[in-house]
């Protein structure tokens, strides 16, 4: 537990913050949220928003918030734009299996992403502006094994002994991803698109239309005309 009185000198007393801060991280999520929302002084919530935006600083300078904990693996590999938040419990994950030299992971300006986000890339994942993901949500370029085409892997083979392959993932502006979605390798969310909660997305969803399941398809498509979502 957080003796809350010793909150409010956060500003003056770093020591006093970080000790506070590192109790509370111990906790489990579900204590945190309690205790945030049950907050009659609101003072811990000001000193843990303080804390994030202190230690984010060291990490990407440009992002708005991080909540932590935030694991990254590959960071000189990923590009952040301004404005970037996230929930806490965020994993993103570049991993340079290829020796490359670019950005395996590009976000854009102010994008949003929630509790226990996963973002994985060992080829190339592009999430535009704007884009609002929520809970849970895992997106990856990767797969272990090959399940088509030429060449497919036998079930015989340990799944951690199959060769990685990869194909990229872009997520046009302005799309939102519903909680415990998964986004696959090769598919291009378009613009302006709304991926359903629990959907799996496995092709790609053309842009300013709605889509949802397992796999994802496309239920409605936004009219211009009428400025509504007409169904298909």
């Amino acid at each position: 537990p957080i003796v809350s009185a010793s909150i409010v000198t956060y500003k003056n007393d770093v020591a006093v913050l970080k000790k506070a801060i590192d109790s509370f991280l111990r906790t489990s999520l579900d204590v945190k949220l309690f205790i945030i929302d049950n907050s009659p002084t609101d003072d811990l919530r000001k000193a843990l928003l303080f804390y994030f935006k202190v230690r984010k600083t060291l990490i990407f300078p440009c992002a708005r918030i991080i909540r932590f904990p935030f694991r990254i693996r590959g960071k000189k590999y990923i590009k952040i734009g301004k404005g970037f938040t996230t929930g806490y419990n965020c994993r993103i994950d570049a991993l340079n299996i290829n020796k490359s030299e670019k950005y395996l992971i590009e976000i854009g300006r102010d994008v949003e992403i929630n509790d226990d986000v996963h973002i994985g890339a060992t080829e190339k994942v592009i999430i535009g502006d704007n884009v609002l993901i929520a809970s849970k949500v895992y997106i990856s370029d990767h797969n272990h094994g090959n399940y088509k085409g030429n060449r497919q892997d036998s079930p015989l083979i340990p799944p951690r002994n199959r060769k990685i392959h990869s194909s990229p993932v872009t997520i046009e502006n302005n799309v939102w991803i519903g909680e415990h979605a998964c986004v696959l390798q090769g598919v291009t969310i378009g613009e302006g698109a709304i991926i359903g909660a629990m959907s799996v997305v496995t092709k790609s969803i053309p842009a300013y239309s709605i889509a949802v399941g397992s796999p994802a398809k496309v239920i409605k498509k936004f009219n211009f005309t009428t400025n509504k979502w007409d169904n298909i």
